[in-house]
């Protein structure tokens, strides 16, 4: 009976929120009502740091992907693992959940408590001490991500793994800057700059191809004008590319060198609560964004949307 009527409550809810997003017009609006909606495989994939990795090989090639050091099924295997004195762990099925090893950390950075470890972290070869890793790789495993309230349904299947990568650093040792190149129907309309993780952050908005808009995400602008990368054309035919099979996708991408790198693939910004200041660029957002009736699957036709 109790079963019966969870069952009951849960269907109610489902509709009511299928019910409240059926007209999207804001960017944030459209953002729920492809989490409730949108079911296609696909979105797994993106979702999956692992298996986004085959996906971007596939369609631009491994050369955009940073060196993968290790892929594990176990936690406790970090301990063994011959590592450089800069890298990168992190888990498959989240986002938000990163330590960066490298001597460039604070000396006084220490490894989170495994209750605060869902966190950004950088520490030194020194301080990143194995068994403590092992414990906070574990907890990650150990939790499902994307429950919240708008639900990001497609971490929830993703194999839960651990992921140890390059760590992507500037000319002057600092960690990249991410570009994060919001894609509508295949074309690329925004592009982000988080900038100075770990440091003094900043995050800049511009319109494509590279006209800066007066947008705040919640972090303060940069206190110097970015300059236009060079290979901004090649950045945006590549997220193109990877956001061709879908209605949206935000292509994370960071330049070291001379290499286009792919860091992540997200359907979801935010989890459904981007912040927009002023709100005026929400709806901005969203009249680039045609969200259909229906999603299909290229394999098994219309997706469920429960």
């Amino acid at each position: 009976m109790r079963n019966a009527r969870w069952r009951e409550r849960a269907r109610l809810v489902r509709w009511w929120r299928l019910w409240r997003s059926s007209r999207p017009t804001t960017f944030t609006e459209k953002v729920r009502y492809k989490m409730l909606r949108d079911h296609r495989r696909l979105l797994i994939t993106f979702a999956d740091k692992a298996a986004m990795r085959d996906y971007v090989t596939s369609i631009v090639g491994q050369r955009h992907l940073p060196t993968l050091y290790a892929l594990l099924d176990h936690p406790a295997d970090l301990v063994d693992l011959d590592l450089p004195d800069r890298y990168v762990v992190k888990p498959t099925h989240g986002s938000g959940a990163v330590v960066v090893v490298s001597s460039d950390a604070d000396p006084n950075a220490t490894l989170p408590s495994i209750d605060a470890c869902w966190a950004y972290t950088h520490v030194r070869p020194e301080r990143a001490d194995r068994s403590t890793l092992v414990d906070i790789s574990q907890y990650w495993i150990e939790q499902l991500y994307g429950q919240g309230p708008n639900r990001e349904w497609a971490y929830g299947a993703v194999p839960r793994r651990i992921l140890v990568e390059e760590m992507l650093v500037k000319p002057n040792g600092k960690i990249a800057d991410d570009y994060k190149l919001f894609v509508f129907h295949g074309r690329c309309e925004f592009v982000q700059v988080d900038a100075g993780r770990f440091e003094r952050r900043s995050q800049d908005f511009y319109r494509r191809p590279w006209e800066w808009l007066p947008l705040s995400g919640g972090l303060p602008h940069s206190a110097d004008e970015l300059q236009q990368p060079e290979c901004l054309a090649e950045m945006i035919e590549i997220a193109e590319r990877l956001a061709s099979d879908t209605d949206f996708l935000r292509v994370d991408l960071y330049v070291v060198d001379s290499r286009i790198l792919v860091g992540e693939l997200t359907s979801y910004p935010a989890g459904g609560d981007s912040p927009f200041h002023p709100e005026s660029f929400d709806a901005e957002f969203g009249q680039y964004w045609t969200v259909p009736r229906a999603y299909l699957d290229r394999d098994f036709g219309e997706t469920d949307v429960c």
